[in-house]
């Protein structure tokens, strides 16, 4: 069977190391986008339908980024890939850093949920 992506793991430890990294920064600011209010109360609402829409692009457009890297069927890919999802959401979307429980979700963040 050939591989997908020919040449993902690099030439030495060192640059597969940094896939890794990068593969975690992406889904980790994936879970950043879904659990953060970016857009100011009382913005006009063309923009602010505007800004949603380019966030909403670009959280999905990162999710992808991490699926195809996954799609390598690497056991260290889909580790790092958990692993970044998994620290985003306990740092942004868990109770474990939050200011005050009575906060609903969608006042928390100005883009939708991902569906699974």
């Amino acid at each position: 069977m050939q591989d997908i992506f020919p040449g993902w793991s690099g030439g030495s430890f060192c640059s597969y190391f940094f896939g890794l990294i990068w593969v975690f920064l992406l889904s980790f600011m994936v879970e950043r986008l879904s659990h953060t209010k970016f857009i100011k109360q009382g913005t006009n609402h063309v923009v602010a339908g505007l800004l949603q829409t380019l966030m909403y692009a670009t959280r999905v457009a990162l999710a992808y980024l991490v699926m195809l890297a996954v799609m390598s069927f690497n056991v260290g890919v889909l580790l790092a890939s958990v692993g970044g999802y998994a620290v985003g959401f306990l740092v942004y979307g868990s109770r474990a850093f939050r200011k005050a429980d009575f906060i609903q979700y969608e006042e928390s963040s100005d883009i939708p949920p991902l569906n699974c």
